[in-house]
């Protein structure tokens, strides 16, 4: 699969996540690998979604789902003033979803994880979500990464763009940030 379909993939798969982990946050008698079955299944959401999406989903749902406690740990470390589940919904399961992918399992780089996070966040939540989830995430990496892991995420970044012809960096920008990070 190119490279782009393999984002694009990905990019479907964070969508129909972020939508599953808000369905599984304000239904609590159902579990994960039933709303998967639904979701994936006869008439559900992600039913006619390649096979590479459906298990990319399965990846992402299961993990940050398993592992929300962790997530909302991160998240009380840098969000002062908030818990979790006082959270706006939708920017709850996209902040969990960020940190599991980026910064949990490592799936991918921490730039992407927040892109991907920030982007999803303006098209599902509020007015205000994709900035406050680039804030929240920004303060994740700032005070929960080693500077040194950060500086090699920032040049692998960089590195790869190169080698695609690429010359903008398409991470975070500082807009998003909490005036503390700046």
């Amino acid at each position: 699969m190119s490279h782009t379909k393999t984002s694009q993939a990905r990019r479907r798969a964070r969508e129909l996540a972020v939508q599953l982990l808000y369905s599984l946050g304000n239904r609590s008698d159902q579990g994960v690998d039933t709303a998967l079955d639904l979701f994936c299944g006869e008439g559900g959401v992600a039913e006619s979604d390649l096979p590479e999406v459906k298990e990319y989903l399965r990846f992402l749902a299961r993990g940050a789902w398993n592992r929300r406690s962790e997530s909302d740990a991160v998240l009380l470390r840098v969000v002062t003033g908030w818990r979790p589940e006082r959270i706006v919904s939708v920017d709850r399961a996209v902040l969990r979803l960020a940190v599991f992918e980026g910064f949990l399992e490592r799936s991918v780089p921490f730039a992407v994880a927040i892109s991907e996070a920030v982007d999803i966040a303006q098209t599902f939540g509020t007015e205000d979500s994709g900035r406050f989830v680039n804030g929240v995430l920004a303060r994740v990496v700032q005070h929960l990464i080693p500077e040194s892991e950060r500086n090699k995420s920032e040049r692998n970044k960089k590195n790869a763009g190169k080698k695609r012809g690429e010359g903008q960096d398409h991470g975070p920008s500082e807009a998003g940030t909490l005036p503390a990070d700046r």
